[in-house]
């Protein structure tokens, strides 16, 4: 989760970034100030806003990569503004229209500090010994909790100091989010990597960007139902079902917890051994591929879970 080089101007067709620019503001009042239209603290609060209002950027990176331009062009539709996938001026005050702030205060407690935290091996037998899979680090959890980059929320807290119980940090605000209403279809499209959903009138309400499978394990293009949902799942893992996996592996049980390799939910369907489902590694949705599976990040997947009943209709296509 290590930010790449962020160009100098991010956005097309802003006349100004002065605000963004000003080495002289902190990042976090930069990001809560509606004129900050480029820069890292441009696309913070546009990646903000976008997720407070379910079109997810996936991880908030301050970068304008894929998943914010699909994020974008979802927004768009679901408005009636021209779907351009750019940042554009009806676009950015239309997203900035009676929104909070993007950035807020939180004081870590003693809970967060103290963990536990513990190195999660790569090896499946290996993991299969640990009963519980959480959180390596303070920062990963805290990326989890407020959907951002660990990078980004230390650009966020320059100097702070993250062992310690009452430190007060800058954090994106999306703790809290209006519940999704719920959906009456999943449309998960491989060719655009998002998955949407739509009321009983097909009007688009939010979208996630998603891993949906590779070459070797092609995304299961059909119609299907959400069957059930597990969260905090164990996950059974079995060999024979990945090509690339360990001839010496056996079949076995991966413990519940945010590490695991299906995340905090399983959303099971009609398909069998298919569903969609969280991930350990949140930084690579949308860009990487899966075994067959819908992959999204663990707090987008926890969103979609809460919007979906048994028999919701899932439409795979390519």
């Amino acid at each position: 989760m290590i930010l790449s080089r962020i160009a100098a101007v991010c956005l097309m067709g802003f006349a100004s970034w002065a605000a963004a620019a000003a080495p002289d503001r902190p990042l976090s009042e930069q990001a809560n100030d509606s004129s900050t239209r480029g820069g890292v603290a441009g696309l913070l609060r546009a990646q903000v806003l976008l997720d407070r209002a379910h079109f997810s950027p996936g991880e908030i990176d301050g970068q304008a990569g894929s998943n914010q331009r699909r994020a974008v062009r979802g927004y768009q539709q679901a408005k009636g503004l021209p779907v351009t996938g750019e940042l554009d001026e009806a676009t950015w005050a239309m997203l900035n229209q009676g929104a909070p702030a993007a950035v807020v205060s939180y004081t870590l407690t003693a809970k967060d500090v103290e963990g536990p935290y513990a190195k999660v091996p790569q090896d499946m037998m290996a993991q299969s010994k640990l009963a519980h899979v959480g959180y390596e680090s303070l920062e990963e959890a805290l990326g989890e909790r407020f959907h951002v980059a660990p990078s980004l929320l230390k650009q966020l807290n320059p100097g702070a100091d993250f062992t310690k119980a009452s430190t007060v940090l800058q954090v994106p605000n999306v703790a809290e989010l209006t519940p999704l209403p719920k959906a009456a279809k999943v449309v998960v499209d491989k060719s655009d990597s998002t998955l949407a959903l739509v009321d009983a009138n097909g009007k688009l309400i939010a979208q996630f960007p998603v891993s949906s499978g590779s070459e070797k394990d092609p995304l299961p293009v059909g119609q299907w139902k959400v069957v059930a949902t597990a969260v905090n799942p164990t996950f059974h893992y079995n060999p024979e079902l990945f090509w690339d996996a360990d001839p010496a592996h056996a079949k076995a049980k991966i413990a519940a917890g945010p590490n695991n390799p299906v995340g905090t939910h399983w959303i099971d369907l009609s398909k069998p051994h298919y569903g969609l489902h969280g991930t350990p590694v949140p930084a690579t949705v949308g860009k990487a591929q899966s075994h067959g599976c819908v992959r999204l990040t663990n707090w987008d997947v926890k969103r979609v879970a809460a919007a979906l009943s048994p028999s919701t209709p899932v439409v795979m296509q390519e």
